[in-house]
């Protein structure tokens, strides 16, 4: 949610600025804008905003001849204040006093993430003189910015974070000094991009938005200031501290933005859910026997034996993620005390910092992240550490990310881009890695005898195949779909180790056909959601032939005695025909412990289809946001 790019260069920037905002648009927004300072007859600041997509921006820039070698662009997902012209970025300030006119527009500003005190900060700047044009907590920053400054941006902006409580990432620049860009973060990843031959500098929240710019990426730590300039740049630390080069090193980032090309398929989440079986194949790539790729904190690999030495050391785990990722957890919850025998307990992230917990020095806290910066995951590691456990693993699909950085471990899931908000392919990466985690866990206890260890590591090889069969159930699925399509309401059923893949189903549905839909334990239909099962109620319920099978055809009994259609995913051996009322698609093998992962995908398919048939917005759908970076 929400994308940075800024830049300072000798050339036009606005064809960089925009394009590095097309290439945020997967993180998803509602409105969009562009400001530069102009060396023109009138030379000073402009801008152009928009609620629509970008593409409209780029019109409005070319309309309006917008040109400018100091820039900064901005991709909004509303927080404070509707989505309209007023409340987009960049910001612009508005001075106080007899001379306001002539300080309209002095610093101009963009903003990730939510300022809690723009309350008190509005109040004591309105009682200056300043004007405000929007509801947002972003131009506060603006004028707060230009209440403080003095001639020197650097020292306005160091002076403004320290008033500033919550989490932000800054791009601002100045009329006034129109060779320099500041940035500053807290809470909201920024990166600074390294030009060439000191012509150009930038910064973005995101390296994909400099693909094809610049490869050498700076990434700032929380707290961190950083001035930019041709030529140079420099940074101070939290405590406004004069940071070495070493300590903030520039690393070579390959973000291809190739990797975002949508290629035959008629939406991206069409295409992720259909390189499943190549980004599980990639995933597994690293392992060696059941060993995962671990990295440490500085991104070396790290040696086995010290990973086994904290497998060894741990006596429980805690796994803690948000959304689709907490779905995950839940699922390795089953395998690590199955397999494991290792007691482990799963926490929504945005949750867990706000109560009272028991914390365990020889816990190994996991933590779960697409984007490696979901800002709740984020603050629930930290407050974590804070306890006392510094036993740390993230499973992240980012290798760059805050997240990767931040933990002691971390296994680097390669699931590669993944542009649509409903996530897909990054989950079943995140199955896989967990998997093999709960491997490593049993090993290092010595509760996994060589024939499981051969057994399961078969398994998983077989995983990139068993997926193209799941995959091809497609044109079944989309015969659901139609049904769904006229239905608001759906119930969706699993028992054990598939009542979080019947949790996942059910977010996915609401996620992008906005059908509500809700998850249950099938044992739990009796006490409760049997009530409102009608023939209006589709009921979906996940099959496979394990140990919970016969109960599970008890429940469906139930749905069938109330008049419920069901629609059910199961093995071909589970002896659970088609008939009126009841919709079975058959899975093309049972998989044991792994079933999750392609149990899932039929759901995935299921939400897709039906999206398409109600004509929503696949892969940017309303109200969400790929990476939330705020609370």
């Amino acid at each position: 949610m929400c994308g940075i790019v800024g830049a300072v260069s000798t050339r036009n920037i606005v064809p960089v600025l925009v394009q590095g905002l097309e290439r945020l648009e997967y993180r998803g927004y509602d409105s969009c804008g562009v400001a530069v300072y102009a060396q023109d007859s009138q030379p000073g600041l402009r801008r152009a905003r928009s609620t629509s997509r970008v593409a409209e921006l780029v019109e409005q820039v070319a309309t309006g001849q917008l040109q400018g070698r100091l820039g900064i662009a901005h991709t909004r997902w509303a927080t404070h204040g509707a989505p309209v012209v007023h409340n987009a970025h960049p910001h612009f300030s508005h001075g106080p006093g007899a001379d306001a006119a002539a300080r309209v527009g002095r610093v101009a500003l963009v903003h990730n993430g939510i300022i809690e005190n723009h309350d008190e900060l509005r109040a004591a700047l309105k009682s200056k003189g300043y004007v405000f044009h929007s509801q947002t907590d972003t131009e506060v920053i603006a004028h707060l910015i230009d209440s403080l400054y003095d001639g020197d941006l650097f020292e306005a902006v160091k002076a403004t974070v320290l008033q500033l409580h919550g989490a932000y990432a800054i791009a601002v620049f100045c009329k006034d000094e129109p060779h320099r860009l500041i940035g500053a973060r807290a809470g909201s990843p920024l990166i600074l991009g390294v030009g060439k031959d000191g012509q150009e500098h930038f910064l973005a929240s995101d390296a994909m938005a400099l693909a094809g710019v610049t490869d050498q990426i700076v990434y700032l730590e929380e707290g961190d200031v950083v001035d930019v300039q041709l030529g140079k740049y420099w940074l101070i630390d939290k405590v406004h501290k004069a940071v070495a080069s070493a300590q903030r090193p520039v690393k070579t980032v390959h973000a291809h933005s190739g990797a975002a090309e949508l290629g035959p398929y008629r939406h991206y989440m069409q295409k992720e859910i259909f390189e499943q079986p190549r980004a599980i194949a990639d995933t597994l790539e690293g392992v060696e026997g059941i060993v995962p790729e671990l990295f440490d904190q500085q991104g070396n690999h790290a040696p086995g034996a010290n990973a086994a030495r904290v497998f060894q050391q741990i006596d429980s785990v805690l796994i803690l993620a948000c959304g689709t990722s907490y779905y995950s957890g839940c699922t390795a919850k089953y395998w690590i005390e199955s397999i494991a025998k290792v007691p482990c307990s799963v926490e929504v992230a945005s949750e867990y910092r706000y109560r009272d917990s028991v914390p365990n020095p020889n816990t190994l806290v996991v933590t779960i992240t697409q984007s490696g910066e979901t800002a709740d995951t984020l603050a629930a590691l930290r407050h974590a550490k804070g306890l006392g456990m510094q036993h740390t693993l993230t499973i992240c699909n980012v290798a760059t990310s805050a997240m990767v950085r931040e933990c002691s471990l971390a296994y680097v899931t390669r699931a590669g881009v993944e542009i649509g908000v409903a996530s897909t392919k990054a989950f079943t990466t995140q199955l896989a890695g967990l998997f093999l985690l709960t491997l490593c866990l049993a090993q290092a206890k010595g509760r996994l005898s060589d024939a499981d260890e051969a057994r399961h590591l078969k398994a998983m090889r077989h995983l990139p195949a068993a997926l193209q069969a799941v995959l091809a159930l497609e044109p079944q699925v989309i015969a659901w779909a139609e049904d769904f399509a006229k239905k608001e309401n759906a119930l969706f059923l699993g028992r054990g180790l598939h009542y979080p893949i019947a949790m996942e189903g059910a977010l996915k549905l609401k996620e992008i056909t906005y059908i509500h839909a809700e998850a249950y334990p099938a044992g739990e239909l009796k006490h409760g959601p049997l009530a409102p099962v009608t023939s209006e109620m589709p009921v979906v319920t996940v099959a496979p032939n394990d140990a919970l099978l016969e109960k599970l055809k008890s429940n469906l009994h139930e749905v069938r005695a109330r008049g419920g259609v069901l629609y059910v995913l199961a093995d071909a051996d589970t002896r659970i025909d088609s008939g009126e009322g009841l919709h079975v698609i058959r899975m093309p093998e049972h998989y044991g412990e792994l079933s999750p992962l392609l149990h899932v995908v039929p759901l995935q398919l299921l939400a897709y289809h039906t999206a398409c048939a109600r004509g929503t917005d696949v892969d940017k759908p309303r109200n969400l946001a790929k990476s939330v970076t705020v609370e």
